[in-house]
């Protein structure tokens, strides 16, 4: 429900327990040294630039845009903020309070990332849809989800380094088990993005060789098979030359091959069995 009022889009001053927070909040880390240094500049200069809140019934509103700004005039004591209430929906609430954060690049991109799927999910919003709020390609947004499959300590490692949102992005093509190394090694060596690419195509490359090798591991068990089933023939055929009565019967199956080598001894024959 949106309630009208004669200051809606207007300049006012409002009680700051008026307010409440916007659960949509993109920005989850503030600094409080910094939040200290402009709760200072508005104890000596005042709020030079007014809060955005939109109001949710009689007596109360809504912030959406200005977190910092209500947090640090609570630092200074204040007790009003100058606002300009705005008539917009939960939705645009939501939107804009992530919209705001992006223009002044405020958030990281895994801050990015939790907002824009929190946006999806509880305003029932398309990737397409939230894009155009954006002004940006429905391809960017899905890019920024994909975030979200590196795990919490990965997340934390990238920005403990420093590294930019392509490198995260690479990360996501090396192996679970293998990632945190990576990334470890990445801002070890301070490498770019070229050269994190680089070093990860090595590591698939040298995964598919280990694969490789797994493979053909019963390929190569078979060749020497072969040699050893040559090696029975070409004794029997030793054998007769040498006019030893010597017969070879083969038998084989899904499990084993079997030969039966049969030698006439004294008119006797005597079978020797031996299994491949």
């Amino acid at each position: 429900m949106l309630f009208q009022t004669r200051e809606e889009n207007k300049l006012t001053s409002l009680s700051i327990s008026q307010i409440n927070q916007n659960r949509f909040q993109p920005r989850e880390d503030f600094d409080r040294e910094e939040l200290l240094k402009l709760a200072a500049s508005i104890e000596v200069n005042g709020l030079i630039q007014p809060i955005v809140v939109r109001r949710i019934s009689p007596e109360g509103y809504e912030l959406v845009a200005g977190e910092r700004r209500l947090r640090a005039c609570v630092m200074a004591g204040l007790t009003k903020i100058p606002a300009v209430v705005i008539n917009c929906t939960q939705r645009q609430s939501a939107v804009f309070a992530l919209v705001e954060n992006l223009q002044r690049l405020d958030l990281n991109m895994f801050e990015q990332a939790r907002a824009i799927r929190r946006i999806l999910l509880d305003c029932r919003m398309t990737q397409e849809q939230l894009a155009r709020q954006l002004g940006k390609n429905q391809s960017t947004i899905a890019n920024k989800l994909r975030l979200l499959r590196l795990e919490d300590e990965e997340q934390e490692l990238i920005l403990k380094f420093g590294l930019s949102e392509r490198h995260a992005r690479l990360f996501l093509k090396v192996s679970d088990d293998k990632r945190i190394d990576c990334i470890k090694r990445a801002a070890k060596y301070n490498m770019n993005v070229a050269q994190t690419e680089k070093m990860i195509n090595n590591m698939k490359e040298e995964r598919d060789e280990e694969e490789e090798k797994t493979t053909n591991r019963p390929k190569i068990v078979f060749k020497d098979v072969r040699i050893f089933m040559n090696t029975i023939n070409k004794a029997i055929e030793t054998m007769k030359q040498s006019g030893v009565n010597a017969a070879l019967m083969k038998k084989e199956n899904d499990e084993y091959i079997e030969y039966t080598v049969k030698i006439h001894k004294n008119g006797t024959a005597v079978s020797t069995k031996k299994t491949a």
